[in-house]
């Protein structure tokens, strides 16, 4: 199965980090470019930031200077590093690639989310 799987949420209080982790199981990374996005409760989903292959980044105006996305791609993993949390970065948190496994190309896959609580 063709998917991408999201680790490293959890419970934090302001001010403190975290390291969220996208990894693509059953395919690879298709296309330049990886991105998270969140969703916090009532809201909509918006894009967090975003990477290339060749590492070029962009980010959401909100976490700029506080989150970091890199990505190893030989090993099919795109991480977003995430300092100086706030309350307001707590959300579901999710990773969105297109994937490719032998002939087939699975566009806009989406992971199954990890939870951020930002939360003294």
């Amino acid at each position: 199965q063709v998917q991408l799987v999201e680790s490293g949420g959890g419970l934090v209080q302001p001010g403190g980090s975290l390291r969220l982790s996208c990894a693509a199981s059953g395919g690879i990374f298709s296309g330049s470019v990886v991105a998270w996005y969140r969703q916090a409760p009532g809201k909509q989903r918006e894009l967090v930031a975003r990477i290339t292959t060749d590492g070029s980044t962009d980010y959401a105006d909100s976490v700029k200077g506080r989150f970091t996305i890199s990505r190893e791609n030989a090993k099919n993993t795109v991480d977003l590093q995430m300092n100086s949390l706030k309350p307001e970065d707590t959300a579901v948190y999710y990773c969105n690639a297109d994937l490719e496994r032998l002939t087939l190309r699975f566009r806009g896959v989406w992971g199954q989310g990890t939870q951020v609580t930002v939360s003294s």
